[in-house]
């Protein structure tokens, strides 16, 4: 009897396809700066915190906190969410209390503040619930309490922190590529889930094949023995009288 292949889907095979999704998926998104620092991606931002030489917790001026972010600006925080970002990694760069400059200037033209990058302040977390200040507005910077999470007014000219993140933007992973949307992202599980499916089903139906010829090979069909009618025998016997000498 000819030996029939068996060809079914193994699920390593479906694991390389989930792979390959994810892959394919994580290749469209945005990426951080490859310069050669450590930058923390979070939502849509990029963050590098700033060690110090031989980690050691350094201090700056507002001025030379913007130029350690060659190119980059000083962190603005829009969220609840990315505040408290910023306060449960501080730790892993930073051991005791560090007060980090937040990218904020005063506007003279609006007499207000506002983030680098003219972003309207939209979310606030002050110490003392953004009380009156004994600073000139040109001289009003401010930073964040890595233990509290708490921000409050300093001097921009004379006050030394010792804390410095910079932030950017993701940028596009490839050229021309745009990040993938929420219906791409749908259509790419979607497939998975087809392709797994389809998998389980042709399984069952290779299963149940095999199992259903494992039966009839083992139970094979032979007809009854049955007696020759008389017709039959009258033949039989008259072949067997011309062919006696």
């Amino acid at each position: 009897m000819e030996s029939r292949k068996k060809y079914h889907l193994s699920p390593s095979f479906l694991c390389c396809i989930v792979v390959f999704c994810i892959h394919w998926q994580s290749s469209l998104a945005g990426d951080c700066p490859a310069d050669g620092r450590t930058w923390v991606p979070f939502g849509q931002r990029c963050y590098h915190f700033v060690h110090g030489e031989e980690n050691k917790i350094k201090s700056y001026t507002f001025d030379k906190a913007k130029t350690l972010c060659q190119g980059f600006e000083l962190v603005t925080i829009q969220s609840a969410e990315e505040n408290d970002f910023i306060i449960n990694y501080s730790p892993e760069v930073w051991k005791g209390n560090v007060s980090v400059w937040l990218g904020m200037y005063f506007d003279t033209d609006s007499d207000d503040m506002k983030w680098f990058g003219e972003e309207a302040v939209s979310f606030t977390n002050w110490e003392d619930s953004s009380g009156p200040s004994d600073l000139a507005p040109m001289d009003t910077c401010v930073t964040m309490n890595s233990k509290t999470a708490k921000w409050e007014n300093v001097s921009c000219l004379d006050a030394l922190e010792n804390g410095v993140i910079c932030e950017t933007a993701q940028k596009a992973a490839e050229e021309g590529k745009r990040k993938p949307s929420a219906v791409l992202s749908a259509l790419v599980i979607l497939s998975v889930v087809a392709i797994m499916g389809i998998s389980a089903v042709i399984w069952f139906l290779h299963q149940r094949h095999s199992f259903g010829s494992t039966i009839f090979t083992a139970f094979e069909y032979h007809p009854p023995f049955r007696a020759p009618g008389a017709d039959q025998s009258c033949l039989v016997e008259a072949e067997e009288t011309d062919s006696m000498p």
